[in-house]
């Protein structure tokens, strides 16, 4: 039987990926600070679990839906850093290690952009907080030197899908009447179906030539006017309210998170994947909330 590792594959991504795995027939195992699941704190349980896997995958890393105190940023950082440091030394330590790693990284990493789409060839890395935990992240997971394991770094885009990620508290916010634009509402949302991002997983993985930085978005980002559009029509809500930054940044204080996570301009394409020849499922976000919102 085939084996994957899912590292930190105790959330909304983690549980879908488990669920699909299974289904083709994989033996899953998950490394996670929940008792049932390998510890992350068993280095030897880890090794043997990687020995002749097909495929890691670390999904490991605090929360960025929190307030940027130093207590919240520094555990968001040393969360990513050291799981990954654990999985590089873990496969260092394997006779037969797996086949291919890949670990999450965050279309975050490039700036705010409404000028023009980032790429992985083009895109510019940007600054603040954010950037430098992902850039961090990837440094660090490309520090290892492993002759037999490939790797790849996903720099995934905000996740779609249902009973989980974001959708939720959007779901929320237009319910009550305040899916209006948010911001100046021309900030760029980059996103991705859940579906499409298994479906990139197991492209990859087929593909034993790909290695790299890999940009997993939907090739047709909206603006933040367009996805609160959608949204209202999807859900037959006729009107909802707008929410000026200074009325976010009260929000946010409430609900202990950070504006950025809906003002930073996201504009990310699939340059790669597409140049490769993965196929979207979910191109356009009307399909996919309508999947995500009413199947």
């Amino acid at each position: 039987m085939k084996k994957v590792i899912l590292a930190g594959g105790t959330g909304f991504i983690g549980d879908y990926f488990k669920n699909k795995f299974k289904e083709l027939g994989y033996e899953v195992y998950i490394i996670s600070r929940q008792k049932q699941h390998i510890s992350w704190e068993d280095k030897l349980e880890i090794i043997e679990a990687l020995e002749d896997t097909e495929l890691l995958i670390n999904l490991a890393g605090k929360s960025v839906n929190c307030r940027y105190n130093e207590e919240n940023k520094n555990e968001i950082m040393n969360s990513r850093i050291r799981t990954t440091t654990i999985l590089g030394e873990s496969i260092q330590a394997c006779k037969n290690p797996p086949k291919i790693w890949m670990n999450s990284s965050t279309a975050t990493i490039y700036r705010h952009a409404e000028d023009l789409p980032m790429t992985e060839e083009n895109g510019e890395i940007g600054t603040g907080f954010s950037v430098n935990v992902a850039t961090n992240w990837e440094k660090t997971f490309f520090s290892f030197d492993l002759p037999k394991t490939r790797q790849i770094a996903l720099r995934i885009a905000i996740v779609l899908g249902k009973n989980g990620g974001v959708m939720t508290p959007y779901r929320n916010l237009v319910k009550f009447g305040l899916g209006g634009v948010q911001g100046t509402g021309n900030q760029k949302f980059s996103w991705i179906h859940i579906e499409d991002l298994f479906q990139i997983v197991l492209f990859l993985n087929n593909k034993e030539e790909l290695s790299g930085v890999f940009n997993c978005s939907s090739p047709k980002p909206v603006s933040n006017r367009q996805l609160m559009k959608d949204l209202r029509k999807t859900m037959n809500v006729p009107f909802g309210l707008p929410s000026p930054k200074w009325m976010l940044e009260i929000g946010s204080l409430l609900i202990k998170t950070e504006t950025e996570l809906v003002l930073k301009s996201r504009w990310v394409l699939p340059e790669r994947l597409e140049r490769e020849g993965y196929t979207f499922t979910f191109k356009a976000l009307d399909k996919t909330l309508y999947d995500v919102l009413k199947n």
